[in-house]
């Protein structure tokens, strides 16, 4: 007499193959919408238009004569501004742009002591590469540049 279906390997066999693609699809999806990742802006309409004004701030702050250099001291970063044309040293305001993490991104505020170096502690550690960008207070210019923390040695930052 021979076995009921249930009972022989070959038809749980070729159930479970396909019901292990299944599953795997279930958890794949699941986890790919709990953990997206926002590599492209919603309005990047804007912002492409927004690249041309930003051409037009970065040959600003070369008509001027504007260099900044970046470094490290522990948390403490330090910002160094050769002023160019300026008559004095501005306040600045630094934006700190991490590339796939938008959330973590920052931007502060700083002013400068006599001899044009900007001090200032970022509000989380600051590891991996990041997008800086320096403009005055009024954004009349711009300085902007690829950054990989932590520093080593002052890194210029070049438009």
């Amino acid at each position: 007499m021979e076995k009921p279906w249930y009972k022989q390997f070959w038809p749980w066999f070729l159930i479970i193959l396909p019901g292990t693609v299944v599953v795997w699809t279930i958890i794949t999806v699941i986890i790919f919408s709990q953990n997206s990742v926002d590599l492209v802006t919603e309005d990047y309409y804007k912002k492409g238009k927004g690249i041309n004004i930003d051409l037009s701030k970065v040959n600003k702050a070369k008509e001027l004569g504007l260099m900044a250099n970046i470094s490290q001291s522990d948390q403490q970063m330090i910002l160094s501004l050769k002023q160019g044309q300026l008559s004095h040293f501005p306040a600045l305001k630094v934006m700190y742009a991490h590339r796939t993490l938008p959330d973590q991104d920052f931007e502060m505020l700083v002013t400068a002591d006599a001899q044009g170096t900007y001090r200032f502690t970022p509000p989380a550690e600051v590891s991996g590469p990041w997008f800086v960008e320096v403009t005055p207070h009024d954004e009349q210019w711009l300085i902007q540049g690829r950054v990989s923390f932590p520093l080593e040695k002052t890194v210029p930052l070049t438009n």
